[in-house]
Formats: structure tokens, C-alpha cells, sequence
């Protein structure tokens, strides 16, 4: 097999293993086609979800913005997953959550299973920040506790998700009553 068709085998793996566990669409990308800028990380300065400066994988404590960047373009793919949840209206924050805990869950099952992978590096990025730990370290001027499952947002390096959504041919918005939600696997092979 040669080294094309391996990657391509790959690639088919990684997404069908998203798919296995849950994703509503996954696929992977060039990193070199994802938008990058710091003014996507300026929505986390926003605090919408209220982990601004109470979480060591979130902003400011995550890192400084040009040096995520960088390292991101170290990679070569990215493997994008999608969830959809959803809502009985627009105003059903019930089920918003529930929407998230099920996406970090799949999240969390995608960074065990790809472990298996023989990447030579790779970094998962979630949705909104950390969920491993129900109270960050942070909160209590503690190190992390478990930085090898810690997982950041993908706006926290300075990513457009809307952008990177088209870039995997997926919808940002997936219809009335939904929420979506996105992860990526940024690897070397």
C-alpha cells in the first residue's frame, strides 16, 4: 500500500471512529486551509461561558494567542467532529447543556480512543473550554490535575469554528431547535 492510500486509510479510520462513537459528521482537513486570527480568542474574553480566567484551558491562562497559532500550524490534518443536539426552542438552556455534556463526553471517548493511533504528535481541542474536572484547579490556585486529559477550545487558539465547519463540509447551524458543537484532532502522521 502506498503511503497515499495509507493516509487515505487513515483518514477513513479517524472518521469512522468519530462517527462510532457518537459524531453527527466528522472529517478531516488541510491545517493550512483553517483561518486562524486573535480576534476569534476575543469572544472567550466575552466570558459567555463563564470559564474566562477560571480554567487553566482557557483563556488567559491557556497560553498566549500568537504562540497557540503557531504551534497549530505544526500540524499537518485535523480531523473535525460535530454534534447536533436537539431543543425543544431556541430558549431551552436544559437542553443546550445537555447538548454540551454529551458532545465533551464523545470528546473525552475520541481523545482515548485516538491514543491508539500511531500519530507521531497530536492535540485535541474541544468545545468551550475544559470539562474533565467539574471545579478547574484553577478556581483554587492549584495546578492542573490531570493535564494529559485536559482539553482546550478551539477558539482559545484563535480559530473561526463557522470556518472550519465549511472547510469539513458541515453546517454551522444545523437547523431550527438545534445546537451544534465541534471538536478536532490536529495530527502529524
Amino acid at each position: 500500500m502506498s503511503f497515499v492510500e495509507n493516509k487515505a486509510a487513515t483518514f477513513d479510520r479517524l472518521v469512522q471512529t468519530a462517527l462510532d462513537r457518537g459524531a453527527y459528521r466528522a472529517g478531516v482537513v488541510e491545517v493550512d486551509a483553517i483561518e486562524l486570527d486573535p480576534i476569534y480568542r476575543d469572544m472567550c474574553a466575552a466570558n459567555t461561558c463563564g470559564k474566562y480566567s477560571t480554567c487553566w484551558m482557557c483563556p488567559p491562562d491557556v497560553g498566549d494567542i500568537h504562540t497557540l497559532m503557531a504551534e497549530l500550524r505544526t500540524y499537518d490534518h485535523a480531523l473535525v467532529y460535530q454534534t447536533v443536539g436537539q431543543l425543544e426552542d431556541s430558549f431551552d438552556i436544559e437542553g443546550m447543556a445537555a447538548a454540551a455534556q454529551a458532545h465533551n463526553r464523545l470528546t473525552a471517548a475520541l481523545k482515548q480512543a485516538y491514543k491508539q493511533e500511531p500519530f507521531s504528535r497530536h492535540l485535541h481541542l474541544g468545545a468551550g473550554g475544559c470539562h474533565v474536572c467539574p471545579v478547574c484547579a484553577r478556581q483554587e490556585d492549584k495546578p492542573c490535575r490531570f493535564p494529559d486529559q485536559a482539553i482546550p477550545s478551539l477558539e482559545a487558539y484563535g480559530i473561526q469554528v463557522s470556518q472550519l465547519a465549511e472547510l469539513a463540509g458541515m453546517h454551522y447551524i444545523n437547523g431550527q431547535n438545534t445546537v451544534t458543537y465541534f471538536g478536532a484532532l490536529f495530527f502529524n502522521l
